[in-house]
């Protein structure tokens, strides 16, 4: 394992019950840590914890990846909440977006998942959709729906053909944020990937590759940490 680069990931807060104890518990699915492995990388949990510190978080790390998991709130990005926006996770939205802060701000390569992708269009200035009807379709199981790639962008780079994904989200991208661009779509026009133009390895899926067996996005990133 030595020379692997290391791969923080976000977690969920959550009260979880395991053995005798019913506490709240810093979470992760499996899948996240075993991409990273899969991937060629070492992954470690980043629950939340004080924004203040999260340059010296990412300063450790040698790669990043924001998981998946409740809405964000729409406040950060200038919204009212709508009736199917879910409950706010304020604590993690803000040690996210200043772990993303920090990742844009030093050049380490990023890679945003679902919710993560989401939340680096806000980062960067942009607006979601509070709710679109086709991608979540039953409650607690992921579906799947394919992606076309947008034709020489760094997703492109990755996964040239048209793919079958593991999707679970009822929110997407709107306006995108500033040096943003789209790169791939859903059929029904959905932004599925985003990338950040100019220098450095910033890429978001809207779907869940860590539930499926495909490696090429977490290989990307992986292989950006240990070139950087």
């Amino acid at each position: 394992m030595a020379g692997r680069p290391l791969i923080g990931v976000s977690t969920y807060l959550e009260s979880a019950r395991w053995g005798v104890w019913e506490l709240e518990a810093a979470l992760l699915p499996v899948g996240y840590p075993r991409l990273v492995r899969d991937a060629g990388g070492l992954a470690a949990m980043l629950p939340p914890d004080d924004p203040a510190h999260a340059a010296a978080v990412v300063a450790r790390l040698d790669g990043l990846v924001i998981a998946g998991g409740p809405d964000v709130d729409p406040a950060r990005y200038g919204a009212a909440r709508e009736p199917r926006t879910g409950p706010e996770a304020r604590e993690r939205d803000s040690w996210e977006l200043a772990l993303i802060d920090a990742a844009l701000a030093s050049g380490t390569p990023l890679l945003g998942i679902c919710r993560g992708m989401q939340l680096l269009n806000v980062a960067l200035g942009g607006t979601l959709v509070q709710h679109i009807e086709g991608h979540a379709e039953v409650v607690g199981v992921f579906g799947r729906h394919t992606v076309k790639p947008v034709p020489g962008s760094l997703y492109a780079g990755l996964v040239p053909e048209e793919t079958s994904v593991p999707a679970y989200h009822h929110q997407s991208v709107d306006h995108l944020g500033s040096g943003l661009t789209a790169s791939a779509y859903a059929a029904d026009g959905t932004v599925e990937a985003l990338e950040r133009s100019g220098p450095g390895w910033v890429l978001g899926v809207q779907w869940h590759p860590e539930m499926d067996d495909d490696v090429r996005v977490m290989r990307g990133l992986v292989r950006a940490a240990a070139a950087a």
